[in-house]
């Protein structure tokens, strides 16, 4: 059983409020996809903020002078990029042609349990049998608000919204493996520049052609995507997972929930119904249930 350090600022307190810093940067990110993608292909979406970030990226870098990675942690960084970099963002970009972010905002509160799942194979955590109850029910609901919203049938926006689930969890636990030998930063940095190969042509070839005849609003959508959700928003969460834990500040991640519905309330005018906020409140409470229990450290 892992017990918290006694004092003001244990590493699981500080690594839970990094998490938290790091939820309410990515909870804009369904928002602004469906802003960016309003007139934008979702595949350049996808393409062009990476590039942005793996340009900046190299920069900061170059300018600090850090060593390039030893060979041994290269395949992770790769898998981790092709999961967070091109993975998770290409399938939200198709998700949110065809769901409303809201929606979406619900369906990704199974995250965390995927998180810990992953958590528990790589990274040596062992959750107790009441961490697992709250997370598996947690996601019950989950799929519940999922089967009710779309008449008990699964939507193709749904499947590309599991699609990213799935490849955010992987690379965010393999993300923070990495965080244990370098800043978050660092990590995230060498994960987008390893993408620029792909990213940088990708988004050249997807561009579109008169960008000017895009409105300015997906523009600043996606530079909200570039900037934050692709890169600095990964400061704060790598981080955080390192220093709290993959499995306890994953489950801070269903607080993204009520950020997600409040910024497609302001932003995209989206109509929030109270079963909606109901099932966020109650797939929450079941994750703050799970808070307690506990999790032993390999």
């Amino acid at each position: 059983m892992d017990t918290p350090a006694k004092g003001p600022m244990n590493r699981e307190t500080l690594g839970l409020l990094l998490g938290l810093l790091g939820v309410c940067i990515f909870g804009a990110t369904l928002p602004a996809t469906r802003v960016a993608v309003s007139e934008l292909a979702p595949w350049f979406v996808t393409s062009g903020r990476a590039a942005v970030a793996g340009l900046l990226a190299l920069g900061v870098i170059l300018l600090l002078r850090r060593p390039v990675p030893a060979q041994s942690e290269w395949l992770r960084i790769i898998t981790a990029s092709a999961c967070l970099v091109v993975g998770f963002p290409g399938f939200i970009g198709l998700a949110m042609q065809t769901v409303p972010a809201s929606h979406g905002g619900v369906v990704l509160g199974i995250m965390p349990l995927a998180t810990a799942i992953f958590g528990a194979f790589l990274s040596g955590e062992r959750p107790s049998a009441a961490f697992w109850v709250c997370g598996v029910l947690g996601a019950t609901v989950v799929v519940g608000f999922t089967l009710r919203e779309s008449a008990f049938q699964l939507s193709l926006g749904d499947a590309y919204l599991f699609g990213g689930i799935v490849c955010t969890a992987l690379g965010y636990v393999i993300s923070a493996d990495l965080t244990r030998t370098r800043p978050g930063w660092e990590v995230i940095s060498w994960q987008v520049v390893a993408a620029l190969p792909l990213t940088v042509p990708l988004a050249l070839w997807l561009m579109p052609a008169a960008p000017a005849s895009i409105s300015l609003r997906p523009w600043l959508g996606f530079a909200y995507l570039a900037l934050f959700s692709q890169y600095i928003g990964f400061f704060a969460w790598n981080a955080g997972l390192a220093l709290g834990g993959v499995a306890r500040v994953s489950q801070v991640q269903l607080l993204q929930t009520f950020v997600t519905l409040g910024v497609a309330a302001l932003v995209l005018g989206e109509h929030i119904g109270l079963d909606t906020i109901l099932f966020a409140v109650l797939v929450i409470a079941i994750v703050l249930m799970g808070r307690v229990a506990r999790i032993r450290r390999a």
